[in-house]
């Protein structure tokens, strides 16, 4: 193991020609490299960044899903979804994060990458579960917060803030029932309070 971590834009460079052409974009912000890839070159990517010399990313430390369409009201526009990755080399000291966005929005799908790292396994579940990102080739996809009956992904910005049904368990019928949900969607605005002398001040 290496004692320092290599600079950013060394890093950048080593990515640069192990991936070539594989890889939309190369970025640098906050000293952090993030590398940009379309799902089409992404399990092939994902592969030689665990196995290339200069590589070498033995642990996938983090995977999310990603809800892009509120970006659209700050104009930009572009697939719904995507996954971000978190690598880390531990041999050579180095990280990156990897981008990648599902080219469909209706049914949002990648590859999964539990084949070469099993700790993705979880993550990826955790991100069909609240996203809806089908993994491709994950061999065990379902539910892994919610529950089996529960309809819906939760993590989506158009899911509502109260759900779509409510659960509880009936004693009479001696099982967990569900119930169209019974809140009233309201909106909470916080309350300013603007008393004289609040809290002892003048």
């Amino acid at each position: 193991m290496t004692d320092f971590a290599i600079r950013p834009e060394d890093l950048q460079d080593t990515l640069a020609a192990a991936l070539g052409d594989r890889v939309s974009r190369i970025t640098i912000a906050l000293g952090e490299v993030t590398l940009h890839v379309s799902a089409a070159q992404y399990l092939g990517v994902m592969q030689i960044l665990r196995d290339a010399k200069g590589c070498k990313f033995e642990q996938l430390i983090d995977l999310a899903g990603v809800d892009y369409s509120t970006y659209r009201e700050v104009g930009t526009d572009g697939p719904r979804f995507g996954v971000t990755v978190h690598l880390l080399s531990v041999s050579l000291n180095q990280r990156v994060r990897v981008k990648v966005l599902c080219p469909e929005d209706d049914l949002p799908r990648v590859d999964s990458v539990n084949d070469l790292w099993n700790s993705a396994n979880w993550y990826e579940r955790e991100a069909f579960d609240l996203y809806g990102i089908v993994f491709e080739g994950h061999n065990d996809l379902r539910r892994i917060l919610t529950d089996y009956g529960f309809i819906g992904h939760p993590f989506r910005k158009d899911f509502p803030l109260s759900g779509h049904v409510e659960m509880r368990y009936d004693v009479e019928r001696r099982r967990v029932v569900y119930e169209p949900v019974s809140i009233e969607p309201r909106e909470v605005t916080p309350r300013i309070i603007r008393e004289e002398n609040y809290g002892g001040l003048n």
